[in-house]
């Protein structure tokens, strides 16, 4: 089974070798079947580890070597195989063929091709690695290695100078999480003197709540996290990031690398059930998140930034769920938001494909005529993100909800007003995209049409998994067995040991909440439908910016401005300052003084050699008499 463990991730990296290596020689054919292929069998494999779990249990822990040995430190590689790291396994692997299966249509005429797929490859390969690493280390390569992925692949298109602005915002800002993530691991080892899972959480145990070191280590790794998950304030990078292909915005900007701070929280769920101040950090940071990028969402006319902040807002409540230590619930939204997230990309990109290029909402409108299938599956995404049952989002949502609710009634309100803001939002770019009129230009050359089967049988396919989905951990409110929370429930078992302050609500109050929120929905989505194909209004934004708050949430609250003229501006003038003055003036000038002083010397010195002999006889003389003089004083 170790083999068949190593091979989950070795097979992403072949196709990457494979790709990238023979990037201007493999014909576009074999990287069709090369690319998707590689993540399919890691897919299966993956299944195959599932359906053999009751081996796992018996022996999680996979070694493969010995890997640092020096003074005191000895970490090995491996991986460990429990259900956490199952379940993001499969979803790694599965909403990622699906989506690589999607970019054969979406990307074919592209130059770039085969380097795509390599990228892509990578990708799936670190993001393996960081599910499935044994400990901090492993999980830290797969970290940093999924950010350098993001950088090549949302500057893929390198010519376009404003691309690679925000491949390289993206870069930076989370260099700056991951700086507090590696501080944290650091402080890890000195705490435990390991970095391995297991050996962390079983010492941790016997630490008190509330212990200042393991505050110091939640808080470094929870930087870490927001930059990786786009949390307040390392957010702004993410909405930027739409400037890559729209496949790349589905796998790594919403179903796995963004979710990847999510994932390593509630893997280290034991340290941050002793650490009460890091989760009241982490559940005031998500409910602000989830409010604040819902608000803009809602006067973007992008369709790909709605989505965005969309993501953003939806990672918001994940770890606010985290923090009421709802962490079956947040895993579980991550699962459904993985598939109707990814589903929304899809369906974006295949109206932009359609539209040539066209992203502008404003420029769209009755699509759903001449795109039907398309528009099929962007309904479903929308209703599951809005929280229409049976769909696989309310269920997610609704447990998080749930558990706020018992947790802290004034944290269920504002994740409900997030809650309404996200049907507003998302039924307003639905209506705007697919009903009333075509407002765009006509282009007779290239008239509108649906994308090919081979980018539609992947959005059906997520589709499906979005109505379904919610079946995974259907609770017993709703007459299931909550499947996923018993599956993960080993994981989370010490961690709700120590968090016994949460009473759980009774069936009756869960009813209550479910209807409350079920019929804010509604209304938020009456009140859509109204406004946006009855009355038609707001189907051009800029007629309603009149107001100071419209005006402010519409320029997302200047914070892009904020932080270009706290920390760009001034770094740029310091790094010029230093250009111009140290580096010029000063370093080169002491070292161009120098090479100037010998050639000003020998150009002074060559004057000497005139040529006339009876000139060097009188300087011979001169010379022997001062050396004379000089041993006569000596």
């Amino acid at each position: 089974m170790t083999l068949l463990i190593t091979l989950i991730p070795l097979l992403p990296l072949l196709g990457f070798l494979i790709l990238g290596l023979g990037s201007r020689t493999v014909p576009k054919t074999w990287t069709a079947f090369i690319g998707p292929g590689t993540i399919l069998i890691s897919f299966i494999f993956s299944l195959i580890v599932i359906f053999n779990f009751h081996y796992f249990t018996l022996s999680p822990f996979h070694h493969l070597f010995s890997w640092i040995n020096f003074n005191g430190l000895s970490i090995s590689f491996g991986f460990l195989i429990d259900p956490l790291s199952i379940l993001m396994m499969l979803i790694v692997t599965g909403v990622g063929f699906i989506i690589h299966v999607y970019s054969i249509g979406y990307m074919k005429g592209d130059d770039g091709f085969n380097r795509f797929f390599s990228y892509m490859n990578l990708f799936i390969f670190f993001m393996l690695l960081l599910v499935m690493g044994a400990n901090y280390l492993v999980l830290f390569i797969g970290w940093e290695g999924v950010g350098l992925c993001s950088y090549l692949l949302i500057g893929f298109w390198f010519k376009n100078q404003d691309f690679n602005n925000a491949a390289k915002k993206a870069f930076i800002m989370n260099r700056i999480g991951d700086l507090g993530f590696l501080l944290g691991i650091f402080l890890i080892f000195t705490t435990f003197n390991t970095l391995n899972y297991p050996d962390i959480f079983s010492q941790a145990k016997n630490l008190p709540a509330g212990d200042g070191t393991i505050i110091a280590i939640t808080l470094l790794l929870l930087l870490g996290a927001f930059g990786k998950s786009a949390q307040i304030p390392l957010y702004t990078w993410l909405p930027d990031a739409m400037a890559g292909p729209t496949p790349v915005s589905a796998l790594i900007h919403a179903a796995t690398m963004v979710t990847a701070g999510v994932y390593m929280v509630a893997r280290s769920n034991i340290l941050y059930a002793l650490a009460p101040p890091t989760l009241a950090i982490m559940g005031i940071a998500g409910l602000l998140t989830s409010l604040f990028a819902a608000s803009i969402a809602i006067f973007q006319n992008d369709i790909k930034k709605i989505l965005a902040y969309s993501t953003i807002s939806q990672l918001g409540i994940m770890f606010t769920g985290l923090s009421v230590g709802a962490f079956t619930g947040a895993v579980f939204h991550l699962t459904t938001h993985a598939f109707f997230k990814a589903l929304l990309f899809l369906a974006a990109g295949s109206v932009i494909h359609a539209l040539g290029g066209e992203q502008d909402i404003r420029n769209m409108g009755g699509l759903k005529k001449t795109l039907p299938r398309t528009y099929g599956c962007f309904l479903i995404g929308a209703l599951t993100i809005a929280g229409i049952p049976p769909l696989a989002g309310f269920f997610s949502k609704d447990e998080i909800l749930v558990n706020a609710f018992a947790f802290n009634h004034v944290i269920w309100f504002f994740l409900f007003i997030a809650t309404l803001l996200t049907a507003f939002y998302m039924l307003r770019v639905l209506f705007l995209t697919f009903n009333g009129k075509f407002r765009g230009a006509a282009n007779p050359n290239d008239p509108l049409h649906e994308s090919p089967r081979i980018m539609i049988f992947p959005m059906i396919a997520l589709g499906l998994l979005s109505i379904l989905g919610g079946v995974i951990n259907l609770p017993e409110l709703s007459g299931g067995n909550a499947s996923l929370e018993k599956f993960l429930s080993p994981v989370f078992a010490a961690s709700k040991s120590i968090m016994q302050y949460k009473q759980p609500v009774s069936h009756s109050t869960g009813w209550i909440l479910t209807g409350i929120t079920l019929l804010g929905v509604l209304i938020i989505g009456y009140r859509a439908l109204i406004r946006y194909t009855v009355q038609q209004k707001g189907v051009f934004p800029d007629e309603t910016k009149k107001l100071f708050l419209v005006n402010l949430i519409s320029g997302k609250y200047y914070i892009d401005e904020l932080y270009d003229f706290l920390f760009v501006k001034p770094v740029l003038w310091l790094s010029g300052f230093l250009h111009r003055v140290v580096e010029i003036r000063l370093i080169d000038g002491i070292v161009n003084g120098f090479g100037n002083l010998v050639i000003r010397t020998g150009n002074t010195i060559r004057y000497l050699q005139t040529g006339n002999i009876g000139f060097y006889l009188l300087m011979m003389i001169l010379g022997i008499i001062l050396i004379l003089l000089f041993n006569v004083v000596i």
